[in-house]
């Protein structure tokens, strides 16, 4: 098979180079003229319809020279076709063929006065183009040397009536100028060349880079043309519309984002919406593109989460700023308190009853001071670094360092794992301080002598990401608390802050991860967290 983009050097002596497409494209125009130059002179001449002085001087010879001509050129074609032999042969024997043609149809007409030495002309520049390099001036030397010679051999037979060895000349000379014009135009149509399959790669690099990127964005984008076909979507569409295939028109796409859609055609003022479903939200936003010819519509399309998770940045940057000043504040006069305290507790003196008033103001204030421990180990929060984990091989290593913090564990926690490979996007520390969390919270608050608690990973069947359920079988949390579960500060323990919960969510939502409450159905809870799934390439812009 030929390649467009290879390229022939067909003049072994120097670095001229043409494309291999256009070389045979030139090569099979060439033959063409070929052919039509011999057709022509021999209709001319055994019709008697041309001028009187074709073959005049040698009429067998010029009947046979043409015949050949003819026969020659024609065939060519058949060799044009297949390719075979190479491109520089093939070239080479083009160009031969009008040098041992053309001067014996000249010296058959008579010479050089009859003006057929502008022949030898064509396949001079010709031969520029073909071939090209030292080749081509080669070719112009003989071209040159055949028109001397035919008019030696004329002067020598007394075949013409007059020979013009200065005219011979004026032809070599005028041959090599259109040699080297050819090669100047052979080598600039060269570097044209090359700079357009430059831009060309550039631009097939470019496009490929765009495509790249506009598919593997986390936002959808949906480019529709004035007829309202979809001109452009990527994946993220697909997967935030929970579509199989890709559609084609508008009408393929869910109903409630068309009515949207028309909505907004009639009032462009309004171009954003939320689209709720059962799992998750949508924002969806349209716009117009004007472009030459055209206008286009887009519609992006953005997953909720994706802003929940920016927001929250924000505000654990803001919490931060405010936390750091109260917190300095409160630890200050509070260690003063809890070594008063302290201090008040080595007193002999002290009764029982004092003695119990001392320990609550130390508990308290250790609690406090827990609180502010939490609070700012909140604010101070980094942003999430992400990295593709294997969660088999995570919770495995988790399971054992978190048995070797709580010393005397062995088995309250029995690890269900799925065989399949499961991967997800997240920050390993922030993760294992949520799992951490609710580990510790299933031992501390649902520890049963029945059940151990359960730690299972699997892909969730519905939203087709990982997953990490930590369940208990204790007791539960009361039905009229659940709202409160993940707020701030609440707790319904005597000894804790109430902030675990809310940690744990806020980490899970800086990841692009959900955490969520569910009652076992007989007694007992489930916490759920839903990672993002590394298999799922995504840019984030």
């Amino acid at each position: 098979m030929h390649q467009a983009n290879q390229s022939l050097r067909p003049c072994p002596f120097s670095s001229y180079r043409i494309p291999n497409d256009q070389a045979w494209r030139l090569l099979k125009v060439f033959a063409a003229y070929q052919c039509i130059l011999s057709a022509l002179l021999a209709l001319l001449y055994f019709f008697h319809i041309g001028p009187k002085h074709l073959g005049s001087h040698a009429p067998e010879l010029f009947k046979w020279t043409i015949l050949i001509y003819l026969i020659a050129a024609f065939a060519s074609f058949y060799f044009l076709i297949v390719r075979r032999p190479g491109y520089a042969l093939q070239g080479v024997a083009h160009v031969g063929l009008d040098l041992a043609a053309i001067p014996l149809i000249i010296f058959a007409c008579g010479g050089l006065q009859i003006g057929f030495g502008i022949l030898l002309a064509v396949t001079v520049a010709a031969a520029g183009l073909l071939i090209g390099g030292r080749c081509a001036l080669g070719i112009a030397a003989l071209a040159s040397l055949s028109v001397l010679a035919v008019e030696a051999a004329g002067d020598l037979l007394n075949a013409f009536d007059k020979t013009s060895y200065s005219y011979a000349g004026m032809l070599g000379t005028s041959y090599f100028t259109i040699s080297l014009l050819a090669i100047a135009l052979a080598q600039q149509a060269e570097k044209s060349e090359a700079l357009a399959e430059q831009r060309g790669i550039d631009l097939a690099n470019l496009r490929q880079l765009n495509e790249f990127i506009v598919q593997h964005l986390q936002s959808g984008i949906l480019i529709l043309d004035e007829a309202y076909r979809i001109r452009l979507l990527n994946d993220s569409v697909l997967r935030l519309l929970k579509l199989d295939n890709k559609p084609s028109v508008l009408t393929d796409l869910p109903d409630k984002l068309i009515i949207h859609f028309r909505q907004w055609l009639e009032q462009p003022e309004y171009n954003t919406v939320t689209l709720h479903n059962e799992s998750d939200s949508i924002h969806v936003r349209f716009s117009r593109l004007a472009t030459q010819g055209e206008t286009l519509t887009m519609i992006f399309l953005e997953d909720v989460a994706l802003y929940q998770q920016r927001v929250q940045e924000s505000k654990l940057a803001s919490l931060g700023r405010l936390t750091a000043g109260i917190a300095h504040e409160i630890r200050n006069p509070l260690s003063a308190i809890s070594h008063a305290g302290q201090l008040l507790g080595e007193n002999p003196a002290l009764d029982k009853q004092d003695l119990r008033l001392v320990e609550i103001i130390q508990n308290h204030s250790r609690r406090v001071n827990d609180i502010i421990g939490n609070v700012l180990e909140l604010s101070r929060r980094k942003p999430s670094q992400r990295s593709k984990l294997n969660m088999a091989q995570w919770l495995e290593r988790f399971y054992e360092e978190f048995k070797e913090e709580h010393l005397g564990l062995k088995n309250a926690f029995e690890i269900h794992v799925r065989d399949e490979p499961l991967y997800a996007l997240v920050d390993a520390s922030q993760l294992r301080q949520i799992v951490n969390n609710l580990c510790t919270n299933a031992l501390k608050y649902g520890a049963t002598g029945d059940r151990n608690a359960e730690i299972h990973l699997y892909r969730h069947p519905e939203l087709d990401k990982p997953t990490i359920e930590v369940v208990d079988y204790g007791p539960g949390i009361p039905p009229d608390t659940l709202r409160q579960v993940f707020d701030p500060f609440f707790t319904t323990s005597s000894t804790g802050t109430g902030l675990g919960l809310y940690i744990a969510r806020e980490l899970a939502q800086l990841n692009q991860a959900s955490l969520e409450y569910e009652k076992n159905t007989r007694q007992g809870s489930r916490f759920r967290i839903i990672l993002a799934d590394a298999e799922q390439l995504t840019v984030e812009l």
